[in-house]
């Protein structure tokens, strides 16, 4: 696709990942080569990705409703409505849902590499289909590399 033009999603249109909870609104194909983009609604007490990094990526998260926990490095935080952050490559984060009501949340990759069939992996891990395994066999496709947290573990 050529982005002279802008890209439009139509709620009706984007694809939606109900076990996950994800809705896909454009990849980098579509933005060519520029971005992705999801959202992400969390049930309370829901781990939304555990510590991992991308190396490649900047990721940006736009809480829309509720609030999510949220590793940054070494550091845990709750992000609200209406709280915007950006997490460059190279650095560990993880999220989660961190009140008692489901938080939906903007997320933009920067610099990323196509990501909807991670997403689409993903989904069939929380349907039962694929085993977790299988996403850590993923790490370089989708440049989503699994890392260890002591200060995530300690939340």
């Amino acid at each position: 696709m050529n982005t002279t033009k802008p890209v439009l999603v139509r709620a009706a249109d984007a694809e939606v990942l109900s076990a996950s909870g994800v809705t896909l609104f454009a990849d980098v194909p579509d933005t060519d080569g520029h971005l992705t983009s999801h959202r992400s609604i969390f049930k309370p007490g829901k781990e939304g990705a555990p510590p991992h990094l991308h190396k490649e990526a900047a990721e940006l998260f736009f809480v829309l409703t509720g609030s999510l926990r949220v590793l940054t490095g070494d550091d845990v935080i709750t992000l609200t409505q209406g709280d915007f952050l950006v997490v460059p490559p190279n650095t560990p984060h993880a999220f989660e849902a961190a009140g008692d009501e489901d938080t939906e949340v903007l997320f933009v990759l920067t610099h990323a590499k196509p990501r909807f069939d991670y997403y689409r992996l993903l989904e069939s891990v929380y349907q039962g289909t694929t085993a977790p395994a299988e996403l850590a066999k993923t790490s370089d496709l989708y440049d989503n590399h699994y890392v260890e947290s002591r200060a995530w573990q300690a939340r």
